[in-house]
């Protein structure tokens, strides 16, 4: 098998989408942990409310109003300034400790990103992360309207990228991203952020499900729809080896 591209995730991938907690504790001390882990999961659904109801709008605008939702509930006052400051933290995720190093052991493949985010927010992350050198494509569900899974998204990396999906690895550690590529026909890589022994092992100790376990639980786990990925790795650094030995059998 010829792998020609590599298509990675950006939300949860190659960005630990976690990383603001520092921001949302800093604004709100003592409550950080809790809007991190509600937002995430508010921000995703309210992408997939937004494609069922056919009224889209940039990821931007569910940012500001997945994090407006979560304030509200919590009921922590706020101003549109405060908002827009909030919600800026997606703009400078930290990268993954090993992502630089694995961009850095596939640059002799060609590398692009695929993501719900707005192109003007995509465009400020990679920046910050200071890894545009090794991309050379950033596709935005934007171009189309259209949020993941919908397979109109990954035809639409199909395209841009000039390439049959079988020359495709798409790469992500998010269940819904990961059966809505397998079901397009990409080959597909999932990186396990937090192995399933691991997660149960938690569960079963904690006397309290706290809100950073229950996202590990419902967003970080592969989903059981009978669509899995080709292989599943530890870190984005095990993709080099794993690509290697395609190309050789």
């Amino acid at each position: 098998m010829t792998i020609k591209a590599l298509v990675f995730d950006a939300y949860g991938t190659l960005f630990d989408v976690q990383s603001v907690a520092g921001v949302t504790d800093a604004t709100f001390p003592g409550r950080g942990a809790t809007i991190t882990q509600i937002w995430r999961l508010k921000q995703l659904e309210y992408t997939w409310l937004r494609a069922l109801m056919g009224r889209y709008e940039d990821f931007w605008t569910v940012t500001r109003e997945s994090l407006d939702f979560t304030l509200k509930t919590l009921g922590l006052a706020t101003t549109p300034e405060l908002l827009t400051q909030v919600a800026e933290a997606y703009d400078s995720l930290s990268l993954y400790p090993e992502a630089l190093a694995a961009l850095e052991g596939l640059a002799a493949h060609r590398l692009a990103i695929f993501s719900n985010g707005s192109p003007a927010m995509l465009k400020r992350l990679v920046a910050h992360a200071g890894i545009g050198a090794f991309i050379e494509t950033v596709v935005s569900v934007d171009e189309i309207g259209v949020y993941k899974p919908d397979p109109r998204g990954y035809a639409h990396v199909e395209k841009r990228l000039g390439l049959a999906r079988e020359e495709i690895l798409f790469v992500s550690s998010n269940g819904f991203d990961i059966a809505g590529a397998k079901a397009h026909g990409f080959h597909v890589a999932r990186i396990e952020r937090v192995p399933s022994e691991r997660l149960r092992a938690e569960l079963a100790e904690a006397s309290v499900i706290d809100p950073a376990l229950m996202f590990k639980a419902l967003r970080m786990q592969p989903e059981q729809l009978g669509l899995h990925a080709d292989v599943t790795v530890a870190a984005l650094t095990d993709l080099a080896s794993y690509v290697a030995g395609l190309e050789k059998a």
